[in-house]
């Protein structure tokens, strides 16, 4: 959209905070009418299968198994340890309903196990790892992607070389880097780097914390000669891992260790290699990982009208459960994520820029555009624990999903409107169990906001739901999201495709509910943090240039996400590349104020720590130029508080177009970590920094 066009859209602040477009033409997809009013585009491009060949509701709903462990250490003088053995690898996976053909995915699995009759399954997503508070898990995570004969597999999808990303054909020299070319690449298809991520873990020691630039290798008999098989920081942070765990690290693994010291909550893992992570986690590797129990677990939600311990929906899956299972779950993990499908069943991921906006030059080496990369990715089907629009069959009772944003550009909206009698409250979010619960039903209109990579632990009633088939929506957009009001602000999910997330089918409950209802639910107290020391002032920075189409035409779109610092208000950009601009002091409390100048919302995520969101501030405008805002960046005072849903602790937070959003932090875990926008695309491409949290470290990599 161009800039006339993004000037003509609304957007209000009603149902969900919204802020007017910013100045820059965004990342946009959508169209509008003659008036200016938002319109839907006709289908979600994709691959060669349409959504509207697909059936749907004819699988049913994948309720992820416990992930077995290989062992328990015994630390002397010290907890003991769970521990994993975990890898990727590469299989088929009735993705699509039967009669489809499979997808070939990636996923984790436990290549161990404890017990003889342990599950070493993999897929996609993996299984879920449960944590209990206080007690470490440590994972030795392994890189499987090799064929039969143990050479190295290539990649699914369509990797561009032309960004600043690991980079295994530069050699110990020029890995982590963005490569020189005299002509314009085709797709690298040589050896696949990983390096894991749990998103969320909290105090985790920087050596465990999935490095972007601490990759490996398979140890495949293939890789080419001059080829780097382990990331820049790989060799530092196996030895502080030796010297701290006294674990060791080797061809094609690496083995982390998180403490979860943290509250209660839900996390997830998935791959966090640079510029290489919307491909390497759209194959499919990723999955739940739960912390349970301490003084903020279940345990200490208490039932108002008696005062003792509230009773939960409940089971989940355990270790060590039959699978398929032979209970029934009350309490259910579900990752929601958009993909697309070619014909033969193989997932579609764009292998040219021309798919986002039809630019074919000037590309790189000749003009800035990278050929491969695409802004943004909205895939035309909605996949629900690793299967096309799924069905769950529920009682007339409540239950506990744990709900998950998996997708690479999507923002979700969940409607729960075309489910009747229904009642949804919010208890939970990234950080654990929120200050008190959100009824989503009566206050916020039977919606559900969820930015990339946020969680939502929410407690579903169908006690009055009558019997029959109901279907969970999305009404977010099929495009970047800015805020506002769906249908008003901004066409809503196509309803053929995008627009229906799963199907529930409601019948008689089998026994009495004992569970406690929402509305009577007293969640712990949240400790505040200490008062910041620090306010650190950051900017989202759009970079667009001026391409052309296969006519010709100019066309104007995005090169780069950015993220940088504000000095005296005026932006100043960084890349991956440049020097470490931010770096607390161990112990300290800080507000990171996200200053977003772009024209489309961001998912904030920062590694290490969990935060409080404080507040949102409007940037002062042009007079002249609403679009536009002023230079050096002032605040207007109009100041709004955080959502229900965003009280207690997070990791991830919308940064709204055109405002300033604030979050206060506690940084008391030394070392190198990174924070970035979570829209992996953006991820990918320059909108992810290094920070460090006390001095530099003796050794470590420049």
């Amino acid at each position: 959209m161009d800039a006339e066009r993004r000037s003509e859209r609304s957007i209000s602040r009603r149902t969900f905070i919204a802020a007017a477009g910013a100045a820059g033409v965004g990342f946009v997809l959508y169209a509008t009418g003659p008036d200016g009013a938002a319109i839907a585009l006709a289908q979600v491009p994709g691959g060669t299968l349409s959504p509207l060949d697909v059936p749907k509701f004819r699988t049913p709903l994948l309720i992820p198994p416990v992930m077995p462990r290989a062992g328990t250490i015994t630390v002397q003088g010290g907890k003991n340890v769970d521990s994993y053995e975990i890898s990727m690898r590469q299989f088929a996976q009735q993705v699509l309903p039967a009669g489809l053909p499979p997808t070939l995915v990636w996923g984790y699995g436990a290549v161990a196990s404890a017990r003889k009759d342990g599950l070493l399954v993999h897929n996609a997503p993996s299984l879920t790892i449960e944590a209990r508070w206080n007690r470490p898990v440590r994972v030795k995570w392994i890189n499987e992607l090799v064929d039969v004969d143990g050479n190295h597999l290539p990649h699914l999808l369509p990797v561009d070389p032309t960004l600043h990303w690991a980079n295994p054909p530069g050699g110990e020299d020029g890995r982590d880097s963005r490569p020189m070319f005299e002509a314009t690449p085709g797709a690298y298809g040589g050896p696949v780097p990983i390096v894991t991520h749990v998103h969320g873990s909290v105090g985790v020691g920087d050596e465990s914390d999935g490095y972007a630039e601490a990759w490996y290798l398979p140890a495949a008999a293939d890789i080419p000669a001059g080829y780097a098989t382990e990331g820049t920081w790989y060799e530092f942070f196996a030895d502080k891992a030796a010297t701290r765990y006294g674990v060791e690290w080797g061809p094609g693994f690496a083995t982390f260790q998180y403490p979860n010291t943290q509250r209660a909550s839900t996390i997830w893992y998935h791959d966090h290699t640079l510029g290489m992570t919307r491909v390497n986690v759209y194959a499919g590797p990723a999955g739940f990982f739960l912390i349970r129990g301490g003084p903020d677990g279940d345990d200490s939600v208490l039932d108002s009208r008696s005062g003792t311990t509230a009773v939960l929906p409940g089971p989940a899956p355990k270790e060590n459960d039959k699978f398929p299972s032979n209970k029934t779950y009350y309490e259910i993990p579900i990752a929601v994520q958009d993909r697309s499908f070619n014909d033969d069943g193989s997932l579609f991921y764009p292998d040219s820029r021309a798919f986002f906006d039809k630019i074919v030059a000037d590309y790189i080496p000749v003009g800035e555009f990278s050929p491969i990369w695409n802004p943004e990715f909205f895939g035309n089907m909605l996949i629900a624990n690793g299967n096309t629009w799924p069905f769950q069959v529920v009682e007339q009772r409540r239950y506990r999903f744990r709900f998950l944003n998996g997708c690479q550009s999507r923002f979700l909206i969940l409607d729960f409107n075309g489910i009747p009698g229904v009642e949804a409250w919010q208890i939970g979010n990234e950080g654990g169990f929120l200050s008190a619960p959100v009824n989503l039903t009566a206050d916020h209109g039977g919606r559900l906001l969820m930015g990339l990579a946020e969680r939502a632990d929410v407690i579903v009633d169908f006690t009055n739901v009558p019997v029959g088939n109901h279907v969970l929506r999305n009404v977010g957009p099929d495009e970047p999201f800015g805020g506002g009001i769906p249908g008003v602000d901004f066409p809503v999910a196509d309803p053929e495709s995008t627009g229906q997330v799963l199907e529930f089918r409601v019948v008689p409950a089998t026994a009495p509910d004992p569970t406690t209802p929402g509305e009577f639910l007293v969640l712990p107290a949240v400790a505040p943090l200490p008062p910041e020391s620090v306010i650190r002032s950051l900017v989202l920075v759009e970079k667009s240039g001026i391409g052309f189409d296969a006519n010709g035409d100019a066309v104007d779109g995005p090169v780069a996400a950015l993220l940088g610092t504000a000095d005296g208000g005026v932006p100043v950009e960084y890349e991956w590349e440049d020097p470490v601009s931010d770096n607390p002091a161990v112990g300290s409390t800080e507000v990171w104020e996200f200053v977003n100048t772009t024209a489309d919302a961001h998912p904030m995520h920062v590694h290490e720590v969990a935060f409080e969101v404080v507040d949102r501030e409007g940037l002062v405008r042009d007079v002249d130029d609403p679009d536009d805002i002023v230079v050096p960046f002032q605040p207007d005072g109009d100041v709004s508080g955080p959502e229900g849903w965003e009280t207690g602790r997070k990791d991830t937070v919308i940064a709204y177009p055109g405002q300033i959003t604030r979050v206060r932090a506690t940084f008391d875990t030394a070392g190198q970590y990174v924070w970035h926008c979570h829209i992996v695309e953006h991820e990918d491409n320059e909108m992810m920094r290094p920070y460090r949290i006390g001095p530099e470290q003796p050794g470590q990599p420049r």
